[in-house]
C-alpha cells in the first residue's frame, strides 16, 4: 500500500528530486518517422501542444499518424525536477507526466481534431493511472501554448464529460495547464514503437466516441 500511495499522489515542489542543470543524455535531432526536426521551435505559422495520455510510446505513435502533424517527440512535462531521467520520473518524485510534444500545421488540421483523438484514445477519468500503469507520470494532461487552445481544451472537456458519465464513468481528471518546460526523453524512447513494432502499448480508452 505504501507503493500505491507514493505513486498516486503528486509530489510537493519542495519534496521533488533535485535533478540537474543540464540534460544527462543526448536527444536525436530528427523524428525518424516523419523526417522532421523534433527538438527545435515550431516553424512560423505552426502551433504546438503537449498531450499526456499514459505511456508516451503509444501516445506518440497515435499522433505521428494524424494528418497535419509536422513532428512529435516524447518527454516529461508538468513537473518540478529539472532535466529528469526516465527512472526518476517513474519514482513519482519529479512531478512530471509522460507527454508528447506535437507540432502541427493549422492549415491542414485543427486543434479540435487533435483533441478528439486525445479524448478518444485514453481514459481521462482515471487520475494518476492508465489501465495497469499506475503512477503520477501516467496522468492525463493537456499543456496548451495559447489561450485559444486552453479555451478549446476546456470546451471539449465539458462537452465530453456528460457523454462518458452517461456510460458510467467518473469525472474527468485531465490536467489542463499552460506549457512551461518540456524535457525531452532519452533517445531510445523517441519513436519507440517504430523501432520496436511489437513493443508495449497502453490505450486504456473508454470506447466512447467524442460527440460530432
Amino acid at each position: 500500500m505504501s507503493f500505491f500511495k507514493r505513486n498516486t499522489a503528486l509530489v510537493e515542489p519542495e519534496a521533488a528530486l533535485p535533478g540537474r542543470p543540464e540534460p544527462g543524455y543526448p536527444v536525436p535531432a530528427e523524428n525518424i518517422v516523419l523526417g522532421t526536426p523534433q527538438t527545435v521551435a515550431a516553424p512560423e505559422g505552426y502551433e504546438e501542444v503537449w498531450f499526456g495520455t499514459g505511456c508516451f510510446w503509444g501516445t506518440e505513435e497515435i499522433f505521428w499518424q494524424q494528418p497535419g502533424v509536422y513532428t512529435t517527440a516524447v518527454g516529461y512535462a508538468g513537473g518540478y525536477t529539472p532535466n529528469p531521467s526516465y527512472e526518476e520520473v517513474c519514482t513519482g518524485g519529479t512531478g512530471h507526466t509522460e507527454a508528447v510534444r506535437i507540432v502541427y500545421d493549422p492549415t491542414k488540421t485543427t486543434f479540435t481534431n487533435l483533441l478528439k483523438v486525445f479524448w478518444e484514445t485514453h481514459d481521462p477519468t482515471q487520475g494518476m493511472r492508465q489501465g495497469n500503469d499506475l503512477g503520477s507520470q501516467y496522468r492525463s494532461a493537456v499543456y496548451y501554448t495559447n489561450d485559444a487552445q486552453r479555451a478549446e481544451a476546456e470546451r471539449t472537456r465539458d462537452l465530453y464529460a456528460p457523454v462518458i458519465a452517461e456510460r458510467g464513468y467518473d469525472a474527468i481528471t485531465t490536467e489542463i495547464a499552460p506549457a512551461t518546460t518540456f524535457y525531452y526523453a532519452e533517445g531510445y524512447h523517441q519513436q519507440y514503437l517504430h523501432k520496436n513494432p511489437n513493443g508495449y502499448r497502453c490505450h486504456s480508452n473508454t470506447g466512447v466516441p467524442f460527440p460530432a
